[in-house]
């Protein structure tokens, strides 16, 4: 696929979403302060990609999205957040 389309954008923000609740109820105690740091920088990238994708730009939204994701599972491969959903994180 060359293109972004609104369906895929619509798949990438709920995949996004559903890791965001998941890891909101999972911190590991006296990480408290590294999630609320990850957890703002996800919801600011979703900002961004909500923004991208009502100007139309679709590329700027997924990248925006795929940002946000990054930072929810880096911070479960660092141990902020005890998940082990292997279907929306890189983990074993």
């Amino acid at each position: 696929m060359k293109s972004i389309t609104k369906e895929k954008l619509k798949k990438y923000f709920k995949i996004t979403f559903d890791a965001l609740k998941k890891v909101n109820k999972n911190v590991i105690k006296g990480k408290e302060s590294y999630a609320k740091e990850i957890i703002d920088m996800v919801e600011n990238y979703l900002s961004d990609a909500r923004f991208f994708e009502k100007k139309g730009d679709f590329v700027n939204a997924f990248a925006a999205i795929n940002y946000a994701h990054g930072w929810l599972d880096a911070g479960v491969r660092l141990d902020v957040f005890n998940v082990k959903d292997n279907k929306l994180f890189t983990v074993k």
